[in-house]
């Protein structure tokens, strides 16, 4: 937990209020209204003793409303608003400049900041797509007063709605104040963990059947679920660090003590969690060493059946190219006596036939001697 300077609203005053004629100005024609744009705020509600006793339609009905008796909550929530709708509920309900801007970026890391007396919190939320099977990532602000509490969602998750409505359905909880309902969002954001943990280790288990399978693309898988695990591991871990800063502030701010129990129980959730990512990180580490060392092997056996079949073929090569000479040699002796020339004593002898055939013959059968005995046959 920090608690950090509350900033004036200066920068953010801006963004609601319209700016100032200009004197002297030429007249203008009449540019007609733009049409009035949906509120950004899902739900709006004042709780007084954790019932519903008003659902203004507005921020500023909300303010009023709880000037209209002690112990009033208000709870805002609102669905990616714009700056201007940012900057509106921060002015009424003095919120901190510096962390309405971190909610208007929605681009920030888990955590828990104090103001004074307004509450600052990021979490990620995420689920499980199971027809895509792969994790889906949104983030959520709070702020949180002694009088207030205000949602804002930039994704689809978590179902703040239900949030409300099992908190409506327990008054004496909600009675409780704004601490009721970071109670409630923490605890429903650490539940949608486990549907996304639940489909992470049955991906692990495909992941390790594609292994041993021979899958040829498998290492691409393993690298986006390993780049999921890490996400995940990033939107999981530091809700360790801020449940520990909430749980040091207990006696100081005078936490319930059933709520001090409850957050205690998320505590455990989110070790849990953390612990089995953790885990989900490991063996995936050991999945992709394994996966190399098999697509080493059967990189070595292609290689080796790429040898042998190379091996066979020069043996083949070499008996062609023996029995090729030992049939040229006859071919050669014979291509010499029949050239018809006039002078070639050979020709008027009455053994220059034989003699022809006995060289062919003893070429040919020294040459399957000599090839013989260097295997080439």
């Amino acid at each position: 937990m920090s608690e950090r300077r509350l900033a004036p609203l200066t920068a953010l005053s801006t963004l609601t209020r319209r700016p100032r004629a200009e004197p002297f100005a030429p007249a203008r024609r009449p540019v007609e209204p733009a049409p009035e744009r949906p509120s950004r705020i899902i739900d709006n509600a004042v709780y007084s003793d954790g019932r519903r006793v008003a659902t203004p339609g507005s921020a500023e009905e909300s303010r009023r409303e709880l000037t209209e008796g002690e112990g009033r909550l208000a709870w805002l929530g609102l669905y990616r608003p714009e700056p201007g709708d940012l900057g509106s509920v921060a002015e009424l309900f003095d919120l901190p400049e510096l962390a309405v801007e971190d909610a208007i970026k929605a681009h920030q890391r888990p955590k828990f900041e104090r103001y004074g007396s307004t509450l600052f919190v990021v979490l990620k939320a995420a689920r499980y797509l199971d027809a895509a099977e792969e994790v889906e990532f949104g983030e959520l602000h709070l702020f949180l007063g002694t009088d207030f509490a205000i949602t804002v969602r930039h994704s689809e998750s978590p179902d703040l709605s239900r949030v409300r409505r099992r908190l409506e359905s327990d008054p004496a909880l909600l009675a409780k104040g704004s601490e009721a309902v970071l109670y409630a969002t923490l605890d429903a954001v650490v539940d949608g963990y486990r549907p996304v943990v639940d489909g992470l280790a049955n991906d692990i288990d495909e992941i390790e059947t594609q292994v041993f399978g021979g899958d040829p693309g498998v290492s691409r898988r393993i690298y986006e679920l390993s780049q999921e695990v890490l996400e995940f591991q990033r939107a999981a871990r530091p809700l360790t660090g801020i449940l520990a800063a909430i749980t040091a502030g207990f006696d100081k701010y005078g936490v319930d003590e059933e709520l001090r129990s409850y957050l205690r129980d998320v505590a455990d959730h989110v070790v849990q969690v953390n612990e089995r990512v953790e885990g989900f990180r490991l063996q995936l580490r050991d999945i992709l060493t394994v996966n190399a060392t098999l697509v080493a092997q059967r990189q070595n056996e292609e290689i080796r059946e790429l040898t042998e079949t190379s091996i066979a073929q020069g043996e083949e090569v070499k008996k062609i190219s023996a029995w090729a000479a030992i049939l040229f040699a006859p071919s050669l002796v014979g291509g010499v006596y029949g050239m018809n020339f006039d002078h070639m004593p050979e020709l008027d002898e009455w053994w220059g036939y034989p003699f022809a055939l006995v060289l062919m013959a003893g070429v040919s059968l020294t040459l399957y001697l000599v090839f013989k005995r260097r295997d080439w046959i």
